[in-house]
């Protein structure tokens, strides 16, 4: 399973940095940071491509500055998943408001929970 995509461009397997898109009513070429999904009308490119980049004749680059670092390694991203493995066990409800302030426990709700579909609840004040 691979992490992270890779460019776009035909027999490079490097991983992609930059995402290529066209604006057709301004002939502008948009090269900005790596989208966050794929998109199908969307080019990701590699930071060799994305540098070697130019534009037909009467078209124009707008090269989009970008203040994040490159994207994570793979090895990056398995020291996460290790790491997460390895968390502690989440403690019980009662030791989690036992250790609580007095203060931040949780008051007694005014609303009852009448009916829950899925992730969505409906609530009904008891006024």
């Amino acid at each position: 399973m691979t992490l992270s995509r890779q460019c776009s461009r035909a027999a490079c397997a490097r991983p992609a940095a930059g995402t290529l898109t066209y604006v057709y009513s301004d002939s502008t070429v948009v090269l900005g940071p790596l989208a966050t999904y794929a998109e199908p009308h969307a080019y990701d490119l590699c930071d060799e491509h994305a540098q070697r980049l130019t534009a037909p004749r009467g078209w124009d680059v707008v090269r989009l500055a970008t203040d994040q670092p490159a994207p994570a390694t793979y090895d990056d991203l398995v020291a996460v998943a290790e790491a997460v493995r390895r968390r502690p066990e989440p403690a019980t409800d009662s030791e989690r408001t036992a250790s609580l302030p007095t203060r931040a426990r949780p008051e007694p709700t005014t609303v009852t929970e009448t009916g829950r579909r899925g992730h969505l609840r409906v609530l009904r004040d008891r006024d």
